[in-house]
């Protein structure tokens, strides 16, 4: 007989109950607006040297929120999770690009949340085109294959007539150009859409965080990703164009928010803020009721996880959340009592297995690493290839020129990390093993919150893959990226 954990338990009793309320009320467009790899990069945030005027105009339009923390620092594992409102530690998604050739499928009573909409009448979308004009990829990129269609369309033509609808963007940037597996040939790996993205910043005019060395190559890197993020918020001014031009603005609920955090050798796959910590901005339009704890131009500062989203979005519809989903009503008629913790992990990227969790409160950041002796130099393929910065610090550490905070970060990460991130918000300074009563009290605290919460959700890192499912990632990333010499001991087959 099949065993499921008791939180997965409650999904397959109660599945989704469906509060579809009156026929006479009209049911609010949804739209999806996915940032690719994004920190809180939008000129709104207070980023420097990035134009982002159709993103800024949105949220002073509607309420910005700043504490909102993807449950993965990669794209594959997030994405599996808010889409089901679920942890992917939970329902076994949470390795990146796991599932993809076997039969698995999502436990009973989890659903994506597209046929959840789809079953009290939206019509549901992952958009590329609007016209002539590419404002998104069509991304899935989840952990699970086998659910069977997870929209009804890809043509934003079919939208206007075929209301309440649903529909996903996600957009181009910022991403580099990787797609088409040649990879390995080129020397500098261009970012997508890069031609066409504004010059606002350049290597003379940055900042990179201090966790890098001060080098032209960190420069020149940090101003093509802010760079990318203006190109990227271009697209989004197409997409609010559009809204209007079709008539459907003034029904349209429109959501943005980043998947995972920022594309840096230190952000994404990463579980630092840089690697989860994500800007979200909701807009509701002048023909729809706000809730009350909605306030135009607001700022939002509470706890929030990604997976809350999914919750919010149903109740955005008048979908009751289904009992066992972990995800949270932040915004809506009915809503949960507010997170005091967002809880992120990392399990095995590409052919890199490294495990780790994270815990982010209002203020402190607690890093549990359980491969303990790896850390940031870990080899990743993709990394070592795409992200330029990466070799130049190995380069500069053989060298004997990497110093301070750059060259702790080379070194091997301990069992635990705390960071203070209002006196620190580049998360530099460990604050572990600190005899600072306030930082004992947040590690005794944050501590015993993660071991609650894996026992909770049944987190399923505990059980390694196997070696025969691992194996053929190193070989196509060495096929796509290539391997550096330094990693060469044996050939790869």
């Amino acid at each position: 007989m099949k065993r499921y954990h008791p939180v997965l338990l409650l999904c397959i009793l109660v599945s989704a109950v469906a509060n579809q309320g009156s026929a006479a009320v009209k049911k609010p467009n949804l739209l999806w607006i996915v940032g690719e790899n994004l920190c809180l990069d939008l000129g709104i945030y207070g980023m420097e040297n990035v134009e982002t005027p159709h993103l800024d105009g949105l949220a002073r339009k509607g309420q910005r929120y700043t504490n909102v923390y993807s449950t993965s620092p990669v794209c594959a594992p997030s994405r599996s999770a808010f889409m089901v409102g679920m942890y992917a530690t939970t329902t076994d998604t949470h390795h990146m690009r796991s599932h993809r050739d076997d039969d698995f499928r999502l436990p009973e009573g989890v659903r994506s949340i597209t046929h959840r909409l789809s079953d009290v009448g939206y019509v549901t979308a992952n958009i590329k085109m609007i016209g002539e004009r590419r404002v998104g990829t069509g991304k899935l990129d989840l952990n699970f294959v086998n659910e069977g269609p997870l929209y009804h369309t890809t043509e934003w033509a079919k939208l206007k007539g075929n209301q309440p609808f649903f529909a996903m963007i996600n957009m181009v940037e910022n991403e580099y150009d990787i797609y088409d597996r040649q990879t390995y040939r080129h020397d500098r790996v261009t970012w997508d859409g890069e031609e066409q993205h504004p010059q606002v910043a350049t290597p003379g005019n940055v900042t990179p965080p201090p966790y890098y060395p001060d080098h032209p190559i960190v420069k020149e890197e940090w101003s093509r990703y802010l760079n990318s993020v203006s190109g990227m918020d271009i697209r989004v001014g197409w997409i609010l164009e559009q809204l209007e031009k079709d008539g459907v603005a003034d029904n349209t609920i429109v959501i943005f928010f980043g998947d995972n955090g920022r594309m840096e050798p230190r952000g994404i796959h990463w579980l630092w803020d840089s690697g989860i910590h994500v800007p979200m901005i909701i807009y509701y339009p002048k023909d729809l009721s706000a809730p009350d704890h909605y306030k135009v131009g607001g700022v939002d500062e509470q706890v929030i996880s990604l997976i809350d989203l999914t919750a919010t979005t149903l109740e955005m519809a008048g979908i009751a959340k289904p009992l066992g989903m972990q995800g949270r009503r932040f915004l809506g008629r009915e809503i949960d009592p507010p997170r005091r913790f967002a809880f992120s992990a990392r399990d095995r990227i590409d052919e890199t297995a490294l495990r780790m969790r994270s815990v982010r409160g209002e203020r402190y950041h607690y890093i549990r690493n359980y491969s303990e002796g790896e850390g940031f130099s870990a080899l990743n393929r993709y990394k070592e290839k795409c992200f330029r910065i990466k070799p130049v610090m190995r380069s500069l550490m053989a060298e004997g020129k990497l110093k301070g905070a750059p060259l702790q970060l080379m070194q091997a990460m301990p069992y635990e990390l705390l960071y203070d991130t209002q006196k620190d918000p580049h998360e530099i300074v460990n604050l572990a093993r600190s005899k600072n009563p306030a930082h004992r009290a947040a590690l005794v605290a944050m501590s015993a919150a993660l071991d609650t919460w894996m026992a909770e959700t049944g987190d399923r890192g505990v059980f390694p893959e196997p070696k025969e499912v691992v194996a053929p990632f190193t070989k196509e990333m060495h096929d796509w990226f290539g391997t550096p010499d330094w990693a060469l001991e044996k050939p790869v087959k």
